[in-house]
């Protein structure tokens, strides 16, 4: 393997071609088996390894590997963040074909371990088994079993004994649900044939103390939801907010779901700074609290607010970049898609006192016309979050047409960020580059950029 890739992968040259390998680190020399080959490409997987890179490290989780997450354990943490540092460059010169200035150095995490606020597990009656057990007559995989769905495996689930993205009491807690429903009989969920009482657990830790459980369960059985709800406060009185969610449907997503609140005030407050930001269970909020505040510091550096500017928050979602750099602006104008989350949003600038910002809903290319802006003004700055989508084309035509002094582009893919970074150079400039790593040990990659209006 001679170099880092992209999204994980390492790559390997042979007779003119290119291929792309996961599971594989650069200076490891493997057997590879290819599962699809082109001309000038390919991708495949190891098959046998005849040496191991030196830049290698021993994993720190026993479930390395297997459960699909924390991808890069076995690289060094500052490996993995000079291989993202470089992924960012890269894309935005071969992607975005625009002039950049010199990129600054990734943000590290302080913390590479229980950096996490949010983690979802799921409760399963089929156990993913590892190789060395397949041919084990004795070893049955119809076992009732909490952790995360193996990877490429839709209803099979590893069954996790520690997971380090989450401080305790998070093990606790799912291994003792997992006690208590195998004490009761209770049945794990059958993804296959959509039956069981137990489905999903979401706990959400905050840096304020505050703690929410939120257990989803495909049965509306009163007795058992009132056990299992007393039974775990009981055990954990730490829990500041207890939920639970009944889902009769044949998938997990919260969105159309109602959570009810067994204890607690229904939701937990993060603090950013000195912001403060109200979080539900169906609330979206930056999942690495520390690394969040370093990504909208950031943000705000790049905004180059005076106090005198009107900053437009696009894919505004909760409201927390725009109400994080509204100390230093005159006016905040949130829009977003999801009302929902603009209701959020409005709760949570009156949580800190903000006059001076306001949230919409809608699609912005709707929203900012002549009329909104006689209104409420022009935007000085534009700062854009977008989903790891990227922009809509015809977002990107809006922005050209504003014309804004500064956008403020944050990124989840440097890959779509690019590609709208090439629409944009109609108009505008990169003038600063800082990648941000919200997720040790993936390979995930946040970044921000910053443009100018061109003359």
């Amino acid at each position: 393997m001679e170099d880092y890739a992209a999204e994980g992968k390492s790559l390997a040259r042979l007779d003119g071609k290119v291929i792309f390998i996961e599971g594989v680190v650069p200076g490891d020399v493997v057997d590879v088996q290819l599962m699809k080959s082109k001309k000038d490409w390919a991708e495949g997987r190891p098959l046998q390894f005849h040496s191991y890179s030196q830049d290698r490290v021993t994993p720190f989780c026993p479930h390395f590997g297997v459960c699909g997450g924390c991808q890069w354990q076995m690289l060094p943490y500052d490996k993995q963040l000079g291989y993202k540092n470089k992924q960012v460059e890269e894309v935005l010169k071969r992607i975005g074909k625009v002039p950049l200035p010199e990129m600054h150095p990734i943000l590290g995490a302080a913390e590479t371990k229980y950096y996490r606020n949010k983690v979802e597990y799921t409760f399963g009656n089929k156990r993913y088994l590892l190789k060395e057990e397949l041919g084990d007559e004795t070893i049955n995989g119809d076992q009732n079993v909490a952790g995360f769905h193996a990877k490429g495996f839709f209803d099979k689930v590893v069954d996790i004994s520690t997971c380090y993205l989450q401080a305790e009491p998070t093990n606790e807690i799912r291994l003792f649900i997992k006690a208590l429903a195998k004490q009761h009989n209770w049945t794990f969920y059958d993804i296959r044939n959509h039956v069981g009482f137990l489905r999903t657990m979401q706990v959400r830790l905050c840096q304020t103390g505050e703690l929410m459980i939120n257990v989803m369960v495909g049965e509306n059985d009163k007795a058992k939801i009132e056990l299992l709800m007393s039974e775990v406060l009981k055990q954990f009185p730490s829990i500041t907010t207890l939920l639970y969610t009944v889902n009769l449907k044949w998938n997990d997503s919260l969105f159309d779901l109602e959570p009810v609140t067994y204890h607690g005030k229904g939701y937990v407050v993060e603090k950013l700074e000195h912001f403060q930001f109200k979080i539900g269970p169906k609330s979206f909020f930056q999942t690495n609290t520390q690394q969040g505040e370093r990504l909208y510091q950031v943000t705000r550096e790049f905004a180059e607010l005076t106090g005198n500017e009107i900053v437009y928050d696009l894919y505004c979602g909760t409201g927390s970049i725009g109400i994080f750099v509204s100390d230093k602006a005159k006016k905040i104008i949130g829009v977003e898609m999801i009302a929902a989350a603009i209701d959020d949003a409005k709760e949570n600038a009156a949580l800190n006192n903000l006059s001076s910002a306001e949230f919409y809903a809608g699609d912005v290319i709707d929203i900012c016309n002549d009329e909104f802006f006689a209104a409420h003004g022009r935007p000085d700055v534009i700062i854009t979050d977008p989903p790891r989508a990227g922009m809509h084309e015809k977002l990107t035509r809006k922005i050209l047409e504003i014309a804004a002094p500064t956008v403020v582009y944050v990124s989840c893919n440097p890959a779509t960020q690019a590609r709208d970074l090439n629409l944009l150079d109609e108009k505008y400039v990169v003038t600063k580059v800082q990648p941000v790593d919200m997720f040790p040990h993936t390979h995930h990659i946040e970044n921000v950029v910053q443009l100018k209006l061109r003359g």
